[in-house]
C-alpha cells in the first residue's frame, strides 16, 4: 500500500480540489477531506480515485449537504490501494477511528463479551472474555451482551463441569469449593477426577459450542444407561442432570434455526431520517442475542447506503461469520462480500433471504427493528417537546440541540474536578462529555467560584480556538450551571472577559432542606423562580443537573484513587526510592519530613546538602 503526500496549500475548496486532479493517481484508493483546522470531513474510497476526486471540483451538480463540506476542505489526503476491497477496507477502518463529519458514522464504542476455552494451561478452563479473540484457547460467540454470556455459562456449568475458577485459586486449593458442592466442577484441583475424564468433559464441550449438541446429548444418554446397568445409580443420577440442562439449553430457541449453525442477522428499517439497524446473533444453531444501532447520518441518504457502511464499519473490528443475512439489497453486494471475505480468510456469503427458514429468522429481526425505531421516535419525540419548553422556560431564540451542564466536586479542596456533561436532541451524549482536573495554583481549597471561572474559561476559550462562530454545533445553546447567584455570577464574568456576551445561561440551586421539587433557578437580568412540583421540564433539567452531578462525583473519586497511597515526597523531583525510604526511616513520617530544619535533613544518611536543600525549599 502507497501512501502519497498530504496536499495542503493556501487554496480552499473545489480550487483546492481541482488544483491536486493533475497529480492524482487512476487507480483504486481512499481520499480524506479535513478542514483548516485538520479535522475530518469526510473519507471516502474510489475504483478511480482521479475520475471520484474530479466531482468535488464540481459542486454545483451536488446535494447541498456536500456542497457545504467541499466549502470547508483546506486539505486533501490521498491513500492508493492495490485494490477496490482494500479500499474498502480501509475507508470502513479510517471512518470509524476518525468519525468525520460528513460520513454515516456508526456510534460503536463496545465490545463484544466471548466464551473461552482455555486450553494453554493442564485442566482447560472455561470463562468469559471481552475484547478480541487471542491464542491462548478456543473463542466461542460474540454474544450481545455480559448478561448473554452468563446466561450461557450458568447453564454450560450444569452440564459440563469444568472449572472456572483463576490459576491463582486452583493451585492453592486444599479442598473442593462451593462449585463442587453444588455440580458445577467436577474438583481436578483436588483430584478428585482423572485428566483423561476431564479431558473428554472439555471434548462434550467443544462438541456442543460448535454446534454438535444432538451427539452431545446421544453420548451422555449412553453414559446414564450404561451407570444404571452397572448399577452405579449416583453416576447415572448426575448424567440425568446434565442431559436435563443440555434439553432445557436447546428448548429455549424462540425459533427453529434448521441448518443455520453460525449467522449475523442484520435488518435496518428508516424513518423520520433515522435509520434503526439491528444484528442477531446466532452461533452453534443458538441465539446469542441481539444489538441495536443508530447510525449517524445525513437525513437523505437511502437506507441501502446506510447498511452497506454500517456492515463496513461494525466488521471492521470483529470477525465475521460465514453466513450474513440482511434485510435489504446492498447498492455494491458484490464488492462487500469480497471485503468481509478477505477480511475473515474465508468465504462470507451475504444473503436477503426469499424463503425458508432463513425468511423467518430475518422476519423476526425485521418486527424486532421496527419497534426499537418506533421506541426511538417515541423518545426523540418527547425529548423535543421537553427542549421546547425549555426553549419558553428561559426566553431562548430558539429550541437547544446542545444543552452544557457544569458540576465541582471536591473534598475540603483536595482533588477538585470540574465536568461538562451535554444533552441533545437525542438525549445524553457520552461521547462529548468532558473532565477538568483544576489546575490553578491560586484557587483557595474549597472556592467553588473559582473552580467554575477556570472549567468556563478552558472550555469557552478553546471553543473561540477550534470554531470561533458561535452557531457552530459544537457551541452550546444553553449553559446550565449547578449552584446559584453566585456560581452564576462567576459564569456569566467569565463570558464577558472572553467577548462572550451572547450565550444564554442559567444556575439551577437545590432548593430549602435540598429537596428535589423546590430547585431554584436563576438567570441574569431575571428574578429568581420555581417551578410547579409536576413540570415536566422541572423533572428534565433535575436528570441533567443529577447527570453532572453523577459524572462530577465519579471523576473525583477517580482523581483521589489514583492519589491514594502518594506521599507528600513524592511531589519532589529527584527523590527516588532509596531516598524516600531513607528519609521515612529517619523521621517516620511525610509531616515529620515537611517540618523538619535543613541540618535535620543532612544528617539522614545518603542525603547530601544539595538534596537537604532541595527538600527543605520544597516545602518552605
Amino acid at each position: 500500500m502507497k501512501v502519497s503526500k498530504d496536499y495542503c496549500s493556501p487554496l480552499r475548496g473545489a480550487k483546492l480540489i481541482e488544483s491536486l486532479l493533475s497529480n492524482l493517481p487512476r487507480g483504486p484508493g481512499v481520499y480524506r477531506m479535513a478542514d483548516t483546522h485538520g479535522k475530518p470531513l469526510y473519507v471516502g474510497k474510489a475504483k478511480n480515485l482521479y475520475k471520484r476526486v474530479a466531482t468535488y471540483a464540481r459542486p454545483k451538480r451536488l446535494p447541498g449537504r456536500i456542497q457545504l463540506m467541499i466549502s470547508k476542505t483546506a486539505e486533501v489526503e490521498i491513500v492508493s490501494t492495490k485494490s477496490e476491497v482494500e479500499a474498502l477496507l480501509l475507508e470502513s477502518n479510517l471512518i470509524k477511528t476518525m468519525k468525520p463529519r460528513y460520513n454515516i458514522i456508526l456510534r460503536d464504542d463496545k465490545s463484544f463479551p466471548y466464551i473461552l476455552l482455555r486450553k494453554d494451561t493442564p485442566w482447560a478452563q472455561l470463562v468469559k472474555h471481552r475484547g478480541n479473540p487471542g491464542d491462548d484457547g478456543e473463542y466461542f460467540g460474540p454474544f450481545a451482551s455480559a448478561g448473554a454470556v452468563n446466561r450461557t455459562l450458568n447453564t454450560l456449568q450444569k452440564v459440563f463441569p469444568l472449572r472456572s475458577c483463576s490459576d491463582n485459586i486452583f493451585a492453592n486449593r486444599t479442598r473442593p469449593c462451593l462449585q463442587h458442592q453444588i455440580k458445577r466442577c467436577t474438583a481436578p484441583c483436588v483430584g478428585y477426577i482423572s485428566p483423561n475424564a476431564y479431558n473428554e468433559i472439555v471434548e462434550q464441550t467443544q462438541n456442543f459450542l460448535n454446534g454438535h449438541s444432538i451427539k452431545v446429548q446421544k453420548t451422555l444418554a449412553k453414559k446414564m444407561e450404561f451407570a444404571s446397568d452397572s448399577l452405579d445409580f449416583e453416576a447415572a443420577a448426575e448424567y440425568r442432570d446434565r442431559i436435563r440442562a443440555l434439553t432445557l439449553i436447546q428448548a429455549k430457541q424462540d425459533i427453529n434455526v434448521g441448518t443455520i449453525l453460525d449467522a449475523d442477522i442484520v435488518a435496518a428499517h428508516q424513518d423520520g431520517g433515522i435509520t434503526c439497524i439491528q444484528v442477531f446473533f446466532y452461533r452453534a444453531g443458538q441465539n446469542y442475542g441481539n444489538r441495536t444501532y443508530f447510525p449517524s447520518h445525513a437525513k437523505s441518504i437511502l437506507v441501502e447506503e446506510v447498511l452497506e457502511a454500517f456492515l463496513g464499519q461494525f466488521y471492521s473490528d470483529k470477525t465475521p461469520p460465514r453466513l450474513v443475512l440482511l434485510s435489504h439489497q446492498l447498492p455494491d453486494l458484490e464488492l462487500v462480500q469480497k471485503a468481509l471475505s478477505q477480511s475473515a480468510n474465508r468465504k462470507v456469503q451475504i444473503v436477503k433471504p426469499m424463503r425458508g427458514i432463513r425468511l423467518k429468522l430475518l422476519e423476526n429481526t425485521i418486527q424486532n427493528v421496527i419497534e426499537a425505531h418506533a421506541l426511538r421516535l417515541s423518545e426523540s419525540s418527547t425529548q423535543e417537546k421537553l427542549l421546547e419548553e425549555t426553549k419558553e422556560l428561559f426566553d431562548l431564540d430558539k429550541t437547544p440541540k446542545r444543552i452544557e451542564v457544569y458540576d465541582n466536586s471536591h473534598i475540603s479542596g483536595t482533588n477538585a474536578v470540574g465536568v461538562m456533561v451535554v444533552s441533545g436532541t437525542n438525549g445524553f451524549e457520552k461521547n462529548a462529555y468532558r473532565k477538568y482536573n483544576i489546575k490553578s495554583s491560586s484557587i483557595n481549597p474549597g472556592d467553588d467560584y473559582a473552580m467554575v471561572r477556570e472549567v468556563l474559561n478552558r472550555r469557552l476559550s478553546r471553543a473561540l480556538k477550534d470554531n470561533p462562530d458561535q452557531n457552530a454545533h459544537t457551541w452550546p445553546d444553553l449553559i446550565l450551571i449547578d449552584g446559584g447567584p453566585g456560581q452564576l455570577a462567576a459564569a456569566v464574568e467569565t463570558m464577558e472577559e472572553l467577548g462572550i456576551t451572547n450565550l444564554p445561561i442559567a444556575a439551577i440551586a437545590k432548593g430549602k432542606e435540598r429537596a428535589a421539587g423546590r430547585e431554584r433557578f436563576y438567570v441574569p437580568d431575571r428574578k429568581a423562580f420555581t417551578l410547579p412540583v409536576q413540570s415536566r421540564v422541572l423533572y428534565f433539567l433535575q436528570r441533567l443537573r443529577d447527570e453532572a452531578h453523577r459524572f462530577a462525583i465519579g471523576s473525583h473519586r477517580s482523581r483521589r484513587r489514583k492519589t491514594v497511597g502518594q506521599s507528600l515526597i513524592d511531589e519532589i523531583p529527584g527523590i527516588g526510592v532509596k531516598r524516600k525510604r531513607a528519609l521515612l526511616n529517619h523521621f517516620g513520617s511525610a509531616n515529620s519530613i515537611s517540618g523538619a530544619g535543613l541540618a535535620d535533613l543532612e544528617a539522614v544518611h545518603g542525603i547530601s546538602k544539595t538534596v537537604a536543600c532541595k527538600i527543605y525549599n520544597h516545602f518552605n
